[in-house]
Formats: C-alpha cells, sequence, structure tokens
C-alpha cells in the first residue's frame, strides 16, 4: 500500500481509527522537526564550527522568527480546528480550509516550521542548522507535498482542492484575489 493510499484511507476512515492515529502523527511531526536540530548540534560539534552570531545577535534575530513560527502554527491549529480537524494528515478538516493564512498560500503550517527552525538556528547560533539542515528540511518537505501530501488531497477534496491548488501558491504568499 502506498503511503497517499494509507493516509487516505485512515483519513476518510472510522473516528476511531483516526482517533488513535492522530497522537501518533503528532509524536512523529514534533520528532520530524527535532531531527534537523540534533542533526544539526551534531554536525556543528563534529566539524567544530563556530557560532553563526554572537549570542545577542542570534537571540535578536531568532526569537522573533520562532515566536512568528509557533504564532503562524497555532493559528493554522485552530483553523482546522473550527474545521473539525487537526493539522495531523490521519485526521485533517473535511473540506479546504481557505481562510486566514490558507488564503495567501497553501502550506502555512510547514512555513511556520521553515520560521521556527531558522529561529532555533539563530538562538543556538549553529552554522549547518541555518545554512544546511534548514533548506534540507525545505527540499524534503517540498518533495513530499508533491508526492504524498497533495496526491492525496487531489484524491480526497477532488475539485475543490484542485481549484484552491489553482489559485494559491504553495509557499511564497500571495495576496487573495477577490471573488
Amino acid at each position: 500500500m502506498s503511503l497517499v493510499n494509507l493516509i487516505h484511507s485512515v483519513a476518510t476512515g472510522p473516528w476511531h481509527r483516526r482517533a488513535i492515529l492522530t497522537p501518533v502523527g503528532l509524536l512523529f511531526a514534533v520528532g520530524y522537526l527535532l531531527v534537523p536540530v540534533f542533526a544539526a548540534l551534531h554536525t556543528d560539534a563534529t566539524l567544530g564550527l563556530p557560532r553563526l552570531l554572537p549570542r545577542g545577535l542570534g537571540m535578536a534575530i531568532g526569537l522573533p522568527f520562532l515566536a512568528a513560527g509557533v504564532a503562524l502554527h497555532a493559528w493554522c491549529d485552530v483553523l482546522f480546528a473550527r474545521a473539525k480537524g487537526t493539522g495531523i494528515p490521519f485526521n485533517p478538516p473535511r473540506g479546504v480550509v481557505t481562510v486566514g493564512p490558507y488564503a495567501w498560500v497553501r502550506n502555512p503550517m510547514l512555513i511556520a516550521g521553515f520560521a521556527g527552525l531558522l529561529g532555533v538556528g539563530f538562538i543556538l547560533g549553529s552554522v549547518s542548522l541555518v545554512l544546511v539542515w534548514t533548506p534540507v528540511f525545505v527540499v524534503l518537505n517540498v518533495i513530499e507535498l508533491k508526492l504524498v501530501e497533495e496526491p492525496e488531497l487531489d484524491r480526497r477534496l477532488g475539485i475543490s482542492y484542485s481549484e484552491y491548488k489553482r489559485h494559491v501558491p504553495m509557499f511564497l504568499p500571495r495576496a487573495p484575489r477577490r471573488s
């Protein structure tokens, strides 16, 4: 069974299956965000890399990135909860969410994750988290979106998602079109 079929079968399956697998998906998502952080700390230590910036400057740059990422993700979580779903692919909203940041960009939760990783990278002063591991994380997520998430959304949501995808960019925000 392909990953697209697995996610689709759980997302459209019985509630009890979604309820059981949602915490598993959440643990996976948190772990997935922590992998680049620990990989970067290991990389920096192994290669003996210096701090990216002085501590105070790193904090001054990193905290706004981290705060923006957390705030954006929380906003998305609230919108998904109002739509009776979560950001975990096993228990998504039943329809396309097109309000708030979703009116501007299709993947604001991932943008939040990218911003958070950059923020942590600057706060930790990690050269490899800012310049290597976060870009690798972005590339891997784009590949996953194209190969797994978008095909599943097309399959589950049909024309409404196809239309949304046609009008709203993946990552680079664009002002919503007026109806």
